[in-house]
C-alpha cells in the first residue's frame, strides 16, 4: 500500500483532490517501479489540480509531472533495484500517473539516472522548471552567448524557471537583469545573483516601434505575449531569446523586423519530449553549474496534502522559487 494524491471527477464534472491509500495493483502496467522520495510543483501541476482537471483526460488520476526516487523493480536491463533516478516530462502527471505518490511505475525510456553530486531532494528543487532553465541557457550558449557581451534578461524571474535561470547565469559569469512584477522579490533575486531588477511595467506594453535600443545580449523568457514582442526589439545584433513559457499569453504581437535587420534568434525550448542524450547533458550541467546554496534558498517544502492549495497559488503567480514535495511526510 502507498499514499497518493488522487484527483477525481464527479458526475457533475467537478474535480477534487485528496490523499488516498492505494494498492500497487492500481499502478500502470509498465517497466520500472520507483519508490518516490520527492516531487515538485510546476504550472502544469497547478492546471491538473485545478477546477476541471486541466490537462488530465482520464480519472481517477495521480498528478505530478516530476519525481525522483529509487528503483524498486525493473523489467528493463538499464535500471536495477537501488538505482537513483529522475523523471521529468513525457506527459507523466498529465496523460500518465505521476509523482504525487509514494510509488510510481513508468517506462524505462522516460527515466534518467540521478547525476553524481545531486540528491533526490535537490533534483526536485530543480525539477522541470530548473531543467528547462538549463536547456535555455545551453541553447543560448550554443548560439554564441558568452559572458562579457552584455546583460542577459530573465523575464518572470521570481518563478521556478526564472529563479534557476538567474542563479545559473550569474554563477556562469553573466550580468543578469531580472524582470519581476513583484517588488517584494527584489532582494530574493539579488541573492540569486541578479545585478539589476527590471520592473515588469517597463516591458509590459507593446512597443510603438519594431526596434528600440540594442540592450540585451540574451534572454530567457518565461512570459511570452507582449513582453516577448517588446524584448525582441531590444536585443543586440545576432542575440538570441530562449522562449520557455507563456505566463503573459500565447499570442505574439511582434514584427519580423528584429529577425531581418538584427539577425535576432527566437529559440523554442521544449522539455517534455527532449531526447535522452540532451537530458543527460543538461542534468550533468545542472550538477556542475547550479550553486547548491542558491538552490537551497529557493526551496519551499511541502507535503502531498499541501498541494491542492499550492496548485491554486501557482496559477495565480503567487509561488516564489521552487516547491519541494516530500511525498513520505
Amino acid at each position: 500500500m502507498f499514499n497518493a494524491l488522487v484527483v477525481e471527477k464527479d458526475a457533475e464534472g467537478n474535480t477534487h483532490a485528496a490523499v488516498q491509500t492505494l494498492g500497487e495493483d492500481r499502478l500502470p502496467e509498465t517497466e520500472v517501479t520507483v519508490a518516490v522520495e520527492y516531487s515538485t510543483l510546476n504550472y502544469k501541476d497547478g492546471l491538473c489540480l485545478g477546477a476541471g482537471g486541466g490537462l488530465v483526460r482520464h480519472w481517477p488520476h495521480v498528478p505530478g509531472i516530476d519525481f525522483a526516487g529509487t528503483v524498486e523493480a525493473s523489467a528493463d536491463a538499464r535500471y536495477a533495484p537501488g538505482d537513483k533516478v529522475v523523471l521529468t516530462g513525457w506527459r507523466v502527471g498529465e496523460a500518465h500517473w505521476g509523482g504525487y505518490a509514494q510509488k510510481a511505475r513508468v517506462r524505462a525510456d522516460w527515466l534518467v539516472p540521478l547525476p553524481a553530486g545531486l540528491t533526490t531532494r535537490q533534483a526536485m528543487a530543480v525539477g522541470t522548471a530548473g531543467f528547462t532553465a538549463m536547456l535555455a541557457v545551453m541553447a543560448l550558449e550554443d548560439h554564441g552567448l558568452t559572458p562579457g557581451h552584455g546583460e542577459v534578461l530573465v523575464t518572470g524571474a521570481a518563478g521556478g524557471v526564472g529563479s534557476v535561470a538567474v542563479a545559473l547565469l550569474a554563477h556562469l559569469g553573466y550580468a543578469v537583469a531580472a524582470v519581476t512584477g513583484r517588488p517584494e522579490t527584489a532582494d530574493y533575486l539579488r541573492k540569486l545573483g541578479a545585478s539589476r531588477i527590471v520592473a515588469r511595467a517597463e516591458l509590459a506594453e507593446t512597443a510603438k516601434r519594431p526596434l528600440e535600443a540594442e540592450t540585451w545580449a540574451g534572454c530567457v523568457d518565461a512570459v511570452g505575449g507582449a513582453m516577448l514582442a517588446r524584448v525582441l526589439g531590444q536585443m543586440k545584433y545576432g542575440a538570441s531569446v530562449a522562449a520557455v513559457g507563456l505566463a503573459g499569453g500565447a499570442a505574439l504581437p511582434a514584427t519580423v523586423i528584429p529577425f531581418l535587420l538584427l539577425g535576432v534568434n527566437l529559440l523554442g525550448i521544449d522539455s517534455v519530449l527532449r531526447p535522452y542524450d540532451d537530458r543527460v547533458r543538461a542534468w550533468a550541467r545542472i550538477a556542475r553549474d547550479l550553486p547548491m546554496a542558491k538552490l537551497e534558498a529557493m526551496i519551499r517544502p511541502a507535503t502531498l496534502a499541501d498541494l491542492p492549495a499550492l496548485g491554486a497559488a501557482i496559477l495565480q503567480g503567487q509561488v516564489q522559487g521552487r516547491v519541494v514535495v516530500d511525498v513520505n511526510a
